[in-house]
């Protein structure tokens, strides 16, 4: 069976190859993982049966998978490994990447005859535990459908386009989150300091039309309670934002409204804190407003 590769165990990395892991104990396949901090890796071997690998190790996998913080990191990565990689060697990025990446490391690894597809998912630490992150697959339509059936920590794959096209989706999906957690974040913000109980308010909110995945869960969960769990960091909604912009410049269009998030959410990076869980976007909002949502 397939030696499958996973570079980068992070928050999102560890459950994601673990689920690789169980695939592979069932069909006498095997799993490699290497992390920047080697620890990490050894701990993941030890914990759910991977094996620690070297750079150099990892050229022996037939798929790659990689998920780390962006697209300057997987180059990185390339460039130490490309000397490795054997030919006919797929690599499966699930970094939240940047469309214009994707197309220089493909084609940058096509030269050692290996084929890139971007596939960054969504879900978070509880869908990658569960093993039903959504993937946003982006390259020619027959190598994604030989890769569908080994990314065992899906619940959802969806082909969205050619080279770029996933990286592009999940920017603006990401763009989207920081538009919804900001508009319930100033609406909730405004009615707590007129006296409104923000706990009904949520409670009318997520039966009606203004209800959003921020309302319904994010908001209630993580910043009525004021722990803000550390997720997915501030500073890489920033990022993602960023690049949703660059998407919206590439084909010239117009996007006010994602522009004005991009902004808010680099000045809350900023004034709140890079390594901040992304919900913190709001501690942003309460400064303005005077008015803890709580």
């Amino acid at each position: 069976m397939k030696t499958a590769a996973f570079l980068g165990l992070g928050a999102m990395g560890v459950p994601m190859a673990a689920a690789l892991a169980r695939r592979a104990a069932t069909n006498g396949g095997r799993v490699l993982v290497w992390n920047r901090h080697s620890q990490k890796a050894h701990a993941h071997a030890a914990e759910y049966g991977t094996q620690a690998a070297t750079l150099e190790e990892l050229g022996q996998a037939a798929l790659i998978f990689t998920c780390l913080p962006t697209s300057a990191d997987v180059d990185e990565v390339i460039g130490q490994l490309e000397t490795h990689l054997s030919p006919g060697t797929v690599w499966v990025d699930c970094t939240s990447g940047h469309p214009d990446a994707a197309h220089l490391q493909r084609a940058r690894l096509l030269e050692r005859g290996v084929r890139f597809l971007d596939a960054p998912v969504s879900g978070g630490v509880n869908g990658a535990v569960a093993a039903k992150l959504t993937v946003m697959l982006g390259g020619p339509a027959q190598e994604v459908e030989a890769v569908r059936g080994e990314l065992a920590f899906a619940g959802k794959a969806v082909h969205v386009g050619d080279t770029g096209a996933g990286f592009a989706v999940k920017a603006v999906n990401n763009a989207l989150l920081a538009v919804n957690l900001w508009a319930a974040g100033e609406g909730l913000a405004v009615l707590a300091g007129g006296g409104v109980n923000v706990g009904a308010a949520l409670e009318v909110i997520n039966a009606s039309s203004g209800r959003s995945n921020a309302t319904e869960n994010l908001i209630p969960s993580r910043v009525l309670t004021r722990q803000f769990p550390p997720t997915f960091g501030l500073g890489l909604l920033a990022k993602d934002t960023g690049i949703a912009l660059d998407v919206v410049h590439a084909v010239r269009g117009s996007a006010p409204v994602l522009a004005q998030v991009d902004a808010l959410t680099r000045a809350a990076a900023r004034m709140v804190g890079p390594d901040e869980d992304h919900t913190a976007l709001l501690k942003l909002v309460e400064q303005m407003n005077g008015q803890e949502i709580k």
